[in-house]
């Protein structure tokens, strides 16, 4: 139960991200967030739109194995690989917050999901 629990969270942080990055990024609640001034939100709005998309279709992923129960193991494993490497590839190039934001609870996730 805590792993399905804890999957459920990644999937509602990656509908957050996807609100952020395809919605809220070019507004002043989205340049807070993300440190950004209004002319870099302007100019980098359409990637990120195309990042959010990205992070929504990681939740999709996430929210179909939570769906499929027992049966969904393998989809909720595949996708939370996903997350991490995507989160570890991001606190690399971008930043390393997306370490802890992103990749560690995946991994968290993950570890409870093999466990289970």
């Amino acid at each position: 139960m805590p792993a399905i629990i804890l999957v459920a969270l990644v999937a509602a942080l990656h509908l957050y991200f996807m609100a952020l990055e395809m919605f809220l990024w070019d507004t002043p609640y989205g340049r807070r967030v993300f440190r950004l001034t209004p002319e870099f939100s302007r100019a980098s709005k359409a990637l990120a739109a195309n990042q959010g998309l990205y992070n929504g279709f990681l939740a999709a992923g996430l929210i179909w194995g939570l769906t499929l129960g027992d049966a969904g193991t393998s989809v909720k494993g595949f996708f939370l690989v996903c997350v991490v490497i995507a989160g570890v590839y991001g606190a690399a190039t971008v930043n390393r917050r997306i370490l802890w934001i992103q990749a560690a609870p995946a991994a968290v996730a993950l570890t409870l999901l093999w466990w289970q």
